[in-house]
């Protein structure tokens, strides 16, 4: 049994022998509690349908580069996520360290702002 901080949360984006599972970004997402670990490459519609899903009701964590410079990023802030930097750098299975820092952004249901607010 896979234990952790977010064992038991529904995975969008699973990897299996490095080839992804499903496309988590078709369809609602079938849990409360989500976590996601987008391509480092391409985080923006992981983020945009993640703030889609917390406006629907579900509490959502990302583990993302710790970039404050992107688009994305911005996107998160201005929908009230909670940002809770990775001390240290992440390791990898086989004992690589990531080349950047890691963040993960949290996304409550309820303080996730609306799309008017963001107009």
């Amino acid at each position: 049994m896979k234990k952790g901080l977010f064992s038991g949360w529904y995975d969008p984006c699973p990897l299996s022998q490095g080839v992804v599972e499903r496309d988590g970004l078709q369809g609602e997402w079938p849990s409360d509690k989500v976590f996601v670990n987008p391509p480092y490459s391409k985080p923006l519609p992981w983020v945009e349908k993640a703030i889609a899903e917390s406006r629907k009701g579900k509490t959502v964590a990302l583990l993302l580069k710790h970039d404050s410079s992107t688009i994305w990023w911005a996107r998160l802030h201005e929908a009230g996520a909670h940002f809770l930097p990775v001390i240290g750098r992440l390791h990898f299975s086989g004992g690589a360290a990531a080349p950047f820092p890691s963040v993960i952004a949290v996304l409550y249901p309820d303080q996730c702002k609306s799309a008017e607010v963001l107009a």
